[in-house]
C-alpha cells in the first residue's frame, strides 16, 4: 500500500509541468525560511498545514460537485447534462490508473500540493522547532525507545 501511495504521489509530480513543481518547491523553500525566523509561529503553521486540502482531496471533491451538478441539470433542464458525469468518471477513472487528469494541471497551477509535499513541510518546520533533537542524543536508550520516540515526533 505505501509502495502504491508513493507511486501516486510521484505520478502526480511526473504530470506536472516543471516549472509549477519548481514553483510550488520554491514557495514550500520560502515558507520554511520565513518561520525559520520566526520558530514562535511555527506551531500555527503546522496546524494551517494539517487543514490544507492536498491534490487528490481536491480532485475528488471537484468531480463530486461537477457530477451533482450535471445530475441536477440532467434532471432539470435536459438529458444531455448526463454527459457531464460521464466524463468526471472518467477523469477519475483516468487520474488513478494513470496519475493525470485534465483538471489536475489546473490544480496545480493554482498551488495545490500532493500529500507528500505538504508532509516535507510540515517535517521541516518540525525539525526547526526542535522536534527532532532528542531521538538520538540518550546514549542510554534503547532502540526500541529511540523508535517510539521517533514515531511521536513524526505524529504518524
Amino acid at each position: 500500500m505505501i509502495a502504491e501511495t508513493e507511486s501516486a504521489r510521484s505520478r502526480v509530480e511526473a504530470h506536472t509541468a516543471d516549472y509549477i513543481n519548481e514553483r510550488i518547491r520554491q514557495d514550500t523553500e520560502a515558507k520554511i525560511c520565513y518561520y525559520s525566523r520566526r520558530l514562535d509561529q511555527i506551531e500555527d503553521r503546522i496546524n494551517q498545514l494539517d487543514q490544507e486540502w492536498d491534490i487528490e482531496r481536491t480532485l475528488q471533491t471537484n468531480a463530486a460537485a461537477v457530477s451533482m451538478f450535471g445530475i441536477i441539470m440532467g434532471t432539470t433542464r435536459s438529458r444531455k447534462w448526463y454527459l457531464l458525469p460521464a466524463v468526471v468518471a472518467g477523469f477519475l477513472l483516468q487520474h488513478a490508473v494513470q496519475g493525470w487528469c485534465p483538471p489536475l494541471e489546473m490544480f496545480r497551477r493554482l498551488g495545490f500540493r500532493t500529500s507528500q509535499e505538504i508532509y516535507r513541510e510540515k517535517n521541516a518546520l518540525k525539525a526547526l522547532r526542535g522536534d527532532y533533537n532528542d531521538i538520538n542524543s540518550n546514549a542510554e536508550m534503547s532502540q526500541d525507545e529511540k523508535a517510539q520516540q521517533a514515531l511521536h515526533a513524526t505524529e504518524i
